[in-house]
């Protein structure tokens, strides 16, 4: 809990009081409408500590009584260093009580509100501290459900940690705050939040993708005279470009929020785990435009999985590393050259050099045909550049042409991020046979097939590795990898799987 400045008022006559024999409450840090948060000392170990007490009508609430306790055992279940630990708990004359480690530091909120719009590069760090504390609590089966900058806090030491799970929700129970019930601060709500309806982990990444709009332009989307008004805005009302809104963010940074901020929760990031890749990925293009990184944000990519890093910066690279990636480039410029005719399809039309790959921001998966969704969550795996990895269809029993099965086709969409123009598209797969078309549009993603226009190009993947030539008369953003006839399924059926997508110029 954070070290925001001593508060007098509600509950002030608790200050001095000592919780079952151990806390003392010295001063009053904040309160909310359920609760009141205390920096107190834990007379037995002689350190500072937050508690939250629970409001004294609050207590004659049993539902609010479940609740406060809910988040008591639901984050002492979570050990994250992006997230603000449970140290103990209990109950005083019938209010119960929550012990937090002290953060001493700011909120997030007042970090902007101090600043306005923060750097590019902090900003990225924060969303992917903050996501990365909100993917250990998705792995818990826990939505937090009120994502917002005033439940963040800074520590001294630049790191971010998520607070305040007070209205989280367990997927593996009915829950206390079931349909129909709005919880949560509307400047950051889901649009299926704002309804009332069922959320899960994809309603925390939309709050993530606002907030960091609010990192990068330094205010909120959508403002109205009322908070109904401003949830209706989430609802109804696209989020406006961030790079309108600050030209100098990149495309890549860009594209997460927008693809985070998506109404349909089938189009956002599958799971807060790809959402974070993105926004490693972004970060580092932001650190190399700056010159390389510097303070909080080091330390957050020397923090990501070695996998999920895309580029190497500058700066991280020695003398020695520089000279290991000269000697890989003049062996790759020799081996091209050695190679001659039997890689021209490497090669544009009348020699030169190698194409050029392009980097993708997003995948997505498109079932516009059938039920809406395709494992969306294995999406990200086919431009995470693992190859043993990927994305599938599910499994169709009756025939490998999907007009059987009573639908054209189903796909998977990459976004370059920017509209581009590709010679080639490269499919990898560890299951080769089946066969599509490959549709391009500059804005969208389109919703349905009929928005995508006439293909690009039409392809069957007969090899473990193909390259597509693609048509295009302009640039585009988004591709579209339509499949319509499916490969055999070890297991029996018909499947598709695509490990690797590449754009190349």
């Amino acid at each position: 809990m954070s070290a925001d400045a001593p508060q007098q008022g509600l509950n002030a006559s608790l200050i001095g009081a000592v919780l079952s024999g151990r806390y003392r409450l010295d001063s009053k840090l904040g309160s909310g409408g359920m609760s009141t948060v205390y920096l107190a000392t834990d007379q037995t170990l002689q350190r500072q500590v937050a508690i939250k007490v629970l409001h004294n009508e609050m207590t004659e609430q049993p539902e609010q009584h479940e609740r406060f306790r809910r988040e008591a055992r639901a984050v002492a279940a979570l050990s994250h260093p992006n997230v603000v630990a449970v140290i103990d708990a209990g109950e005083e004359a019938g209010r119960p009580y929550i012990v937090f480690e002290y953060v001493r530091g700011e909120t997030l909120k007042q970090r902007i509100e101090r600043l306005g719009r923060l750097p590019l590069d902090d900003a990225a760090a924060y969303a992917i501290e903050i996501g990365r504390g909100l993917e250990a609590a998705h792995g818990a089966n826990l939505v937090h459900r009120d994502v917002k900058p005033q439940n963040v806090l800074i520590d001294p030491d630049g790191r971010a940690k998520v607070t305040d799970f007070g209205i989280a929700l367990s997927l593996e129970a009915d829950g206390l705050t079931k349909t129909g019930r709005v919880l949560g601060t509307t400047d950051y709500v889901s649009p299926e939040q704002a309804m009332g309806r069922e959320v899960d982990a994809r309603s925390d990444i939309y709050s993530l993708g606002i907030v960091l709009y609010e990192m990068l332009v330094g205010d909120v989307p959508f403002k109205a005279e009322t908070v109904v008004g401003v949830a209706m805005k989430h609802v109804n009302e696209e989020v406006p470009d961030v790079r309108r809104m600050r030209p100098g963010v990149s495309a890549a940074l860009a594209a997460v929020v927008e693809r985070a901020t998506r109404k349909d929760p089938r189009k956002r990031y599958p799971d807060m785990g790809a959402m974070v890749a993105d926004l490693e990925a972004a970060l580092e293009v932001e650190l190399n435009r700056a010159g390389g990184p510097q303070g909080q944000a080091t330390k957050v990519l020397d923090e990501a999985p070695v996998k999920r890093r895309r580029w190497l910066t500058p700066r991280r690279l020695s003398v020695a590393g520089t000279l290991v990636v000269l000697v890989g480039m003049i062996g790759a410029l020799l081996f091209a050259g050695l190679e001659g005719e039997e890689s021209g399809r490497d090669r544009p039309a009348g020699g030169g050099v190698r194409s050029s790959e392009l980097e993708l921001v997003g995948a997505s998966d498109f079932d516009p045909l059938g039920d809406g969704t395709e494992h969306a969550e294995e999406s990200a795996a086919a431009i995470d550049g693992d190859e043993g990895t990927g994305w599938s269809t599910e499994t169709y029993r009756d025939s490998p042409v999907l007009a059987d099965a009573g639908k054209d086709g189903v796909g998977l969409i990459v976004d370059a991020g920017v509209p581009v123009k590709p010679r080639t598209l490269t499919l990898r797969t560890d299951r080769p046979g089946f066969a599509g078309r490959v549709y391009a549009a500059a804005q969208g993603p389109p919703a349905d097939l009929d928005g995508w226009g006439a293909p690009v190009a039409e392809f069957s993947a007969s090899e473990k590795q193909v390259t597509i030539d693609l048509d295009l008369s302009g640039d585009a953003r988004y591709f579209l990898i339509w499949i319509t006839e499916l490969a055999e399924s070890p297991g029996g059926g018909y499947s598709a799987t695509i490990n690797e997508v590449t754009l190349s110029t």
